[in-house]
C-alpha cells in the first residue's frame, strides 16, 4: 500500500485527489490548518507556512506509517488587484503559501524519500502559470515559480528516484472563488477593470472542470510509472498551455488583455 500525503486536501481539488487516491488502495494522510474528517484518510492539523510544524508533522507521518512514497502539494489560495495598490504584506502572503508552503512540505519529505529510494512529488500549478493574468498577477506569479522550482528540483533528485511534476488546472468549481482575498483598490482609477477583471475570471471558475475530475487525474499521475515535468489537466487546456508556449509573447499578452486587460 503506498503513503500519500495531500496538502490541502480538506476541500476543493485537494479533496478530489484525497477521494480518487482512497480508491486507488493509499493510504492518504491530509495536511490542513481547519478540522477535516474523510473515511480512509488520517488528518494532521497544519499550516504550511510554519516550516518547524511542518517538519514535525511530515517526521510523524513517516514514523507512523514506515515510508512516504508521494506527496501532492495542493494548499493554496488566491488574491486579485492591481499591482500598483497591492499591499506588499498581500502579497508575500500569497508566496508564503502558494510558493513557499509547497517548498516547505517537500523539504520535509525529500529526506525519507531520498533514504528510501524512490518517490513521486505533484506540485499543483495552473495555467495562470503560463498566462499571466491582469490583475491576478501575484497568484499567477505564485504559480509560476511552482513551474521552474519543479523543473529545477526534478533533475536534482532524480538520481534518488525521486521524480517531480508540476500539473496546471485551468477553472475549476469549487470553494476556492469564494476564497479569493479581492481587493478593489484603485477599481476608479483604472476604470472599473479590475471588477470587470476578476467577475470574468469568477464566471468561468464557477462554470469550470469538476473537481473530483481534476483530483482523478491528479491521483493518477501521482501513481504513474513515469510522469513529465509539465502536465495540463483536460484537452482545452492542454491546447491552451501548448499555445502559450508556442504563440509570440505579443501576441499571447494581447489575446490576455482582451480576455482579462
Amino acid at each position: 500500500m503506498k503513503v500519500a500525503i495531500v496538502t490541502g486536501g480538506s476541500s476543493g481539488i485537494g479533496l478530489g485527489t484525497v477521494k480518487a487516491l482512497i480508491h486507488k488502495g493509499c493510504s492518504v494522510y491530509v495536511l490542513s490548518r481547519k478540522e477535516f474528517a474523510y473515511p480512509g484518510a488520517e488528518h494532521r492539523s497544519v499550516d504550511v507556512t510554519d516550516e518547524e510544524a511542518v517538519s514535525e508533522v511530515i517526521r510523524g507521518i513517516y514514523e507512523a506509517a514506515g515510508r512516504i512514497d508521494i506527496l501532492v502539494n495542493c494548499a493554496g489560495f488566491g488574491i486579485s488587484g492591481a499591482v500598483e495598490f497591492t499591499e506588499l504584506a498581500a502579497a508575500k502572503k500569497q508566496f508564503d503559501v502558494n510558493f513557499f508552503g509547497t517548498v516547505n512540505v517537500t523539504k520535509a519529505v525529500l529526506p525519507y524519500m531520498r533514504k528510501q529510494g524512490n518517490g513521486r512529488i505533484c506540485n499543483i500549478s495552473s495555467v495562470a502559470a503560463l498566462a499571466p493574468i491582469p490583475f491576478q498577477a501575484y497568484y499567477s506569479a505564485s504559480k509560476s515559480a511552482i513551474n521552474t522550482y519543479t523543473g529545477a528540483l526534478a533533475n536534482e533528485v532524480r538520481p534518488f528516484g525521486i521524480t517531480v511534476t508540476a500539473i496546471m488546472p485551468g477553472d475549476i468549481k469549487t470553494g476556492f472563488t469564494a476564497a479569493r482575498e479581492k481587493s478593489p483598490a484603485g477599481d476608479a482609477e483604472y476604470a472599473g477593470r479590475i471588477a470587470r477583471s476578476v467577475r470574468k475570471m469568477e464566471h468561468d471558475e464557477q462554470n469550470g472542470m469538476d473537481a473530483d475530475f481534476a483530483g482523478s487525474y491528479i491521483a493518477k499521475l501521482a501513481l504513474k510509472k513515469r510522469v513529465k515535468p509539465l502536465y495540463s489537466i483536460g484537452f482545452s487546456y492542454k491546447f491552451l498551455s501548448v499555445l502559450c508556449m508556442l504563440l509570440p509573447s505579443r501576441v499571447k499578452s494581447f489575446i490576455l488583455w482582451k480576455l482579462y486587460g
